[in-house]
């Protein structure tokens, strides 16, 4: 990545540090952080609807190119990538949504794009329960799925439980943080998180120099959301930051799961309203959610490619199968999700239809739940 862009990405993130929408808006017109700053004296005539604000903004970018060259240093020193939004190792599920960070700033080694990512959620709270719930979800999910990334916010309670048993389970593992990545909170935690760095890895889109406030807690949690396929929440109080994850996850698309409580527990209430107002769906188990999610079908495909399947030259297509092709020689490598909004397929019956595909030797599956048509 050009350290240019990588410089004027982070430039830009400081000027408009909470009204990411216009900034945003601005950047994908013109694709890159440098063009957007060369074009900072006529921005109205690229988008008409630019506030003064961001304009105003915009015209004196001394300090906080000066900033940004005190976090690349600082980056450098400590082996943090920065991710710009153009970059291909930047999450590209979060990339579509609406209130995607220009920047984020990663250290670890897993692979921010892999097939399949899912993220747990919950209480600061958690009870022996809660945490039994994870234990046995992650194991069992290890056995079914062998290749899952998972992430959370590393925080108390459901949160660290989640790292912990994605670590003793031989999963990659990603905190998402509230802060920069010269700090750690809570400070408890410093110690799983090493060992996350060398299997998953620490993510935010905060700079150095800042404080774990709040309001960072809620804006990271829509990168929690924005990142995985699917959000699982384990136990909430009738509101929590879990809850906040989940609804930003159904504002995306995401699919949403959460277990269920003994009525009248507290942190069981929240999990039970949201199924009873058919905000999530009622999980009981790794089995339920792989087969919700279709990746029972992975195992499958994985011993099918082991045997060696041939691919169909001449492969009969239904008229919905043709309608995804038909998409993809288009426009390739596409995510499932968008696949469903411009096909017009449901996504549990899409998912089934593209591992068809895959088995008749037309589309392969990318990392980021990608799919790429084969010529």
């Amino acid at each position: 990545m050009n350290q240019q862009e990588i410089l004027n990405t982070i430039a830009l993130t400081r000027i408009n540090y909470f009204t990411l929408s216009g900034l945003l808006e601005l950047y994908r017109e013109l694709g890159s952080a440098t063009a957007v700053i060369e074009h900072r004296h006529n921005i109205k005539d690229i988008l008409p609807n630019a506030s003064q604000r961001l304009i105003d903004a915009l015209q004196n970018l001394d300090e906080p190119l000066k900033r940004a060259e005190v976090e690349i240093e600082f980056d450098s020193k400590h082996d943090i990538l920065p991710l710009c939004l153009i970059d291909p190792r930047y999450p590209q599920r979060l990339k579509d949504c609406p209130d995607a960070p220009l920047v984020l700033f990663y250290k670890g080694n897993a692979d921010l794009n892999q097939k399949r990512i899912i993220n747990l959620v919950g209480t600061r709270h958690c009870t022996l329960y809660g945490k039994d719930l994870i234990r046995k979800f992650i194991s069992n999910l290890k056995y079914i799925c062998p290749k899952v990334l998972i992430v959370s916010g590393l925080a108390y309670g459901v949160d660290i439980n989640a790292h912990q048993q994605a670590l003793e389970n031989n999963y990659e593992t990603v905190g998402v943080l509230a802060h920069g990545l010269d700090t750690l909170y809570p400070r408890q935690h410093i110690t799983t998180s090493k060992k996350m760095v060398n299997q998953g890895g620490l993510l935010t889109e905060f700079l150095t120099q800042t404080n774990a406030d709040k309001i960072n807690f809620v804006r990271r949690n829509r990168i929690v959301a924005g990142m995985s396929d699917a959000t699982i929440l384990v136990e909430s109080a009738a509101k929590g930051g879990g809850l906040i994850t989940t609804e930003i996850a159904q504002s995306y698309g995401r699919d949403v799961f959460a277990f269920p409580g003994r009525i009248g527990d507290e942190y069981s209430t929240g999990c039970n309203n949201l199924i009873r107002d058919n905000g999530a769906a009622l999980l009981t188990s790794a089995q339920d959610f792989v087969k919700a999610m279709g990746w029972e079908e992975d195992k499958v495909l994985d011993k099918a490619i082991q045997q060696g399947i041939e691919r169909q030259l001449f492969p009969e297509l239904n008229k919905e199968e043709q309608a995804i092709v038909n998409l993809l020689k288009k426009t390739n490598d596409l995510q499932t999700n968008i696949i469903s909004v411009k096909t017009n397929i449901p996504i549990n019956k899409l998912t089934s239809m593209l591992f068809t595909l895959e088995m008749k030797g037309v589309i392969k599956g990318l990392a980021g739940g990608m799919y790429h048509l084969l010529k």
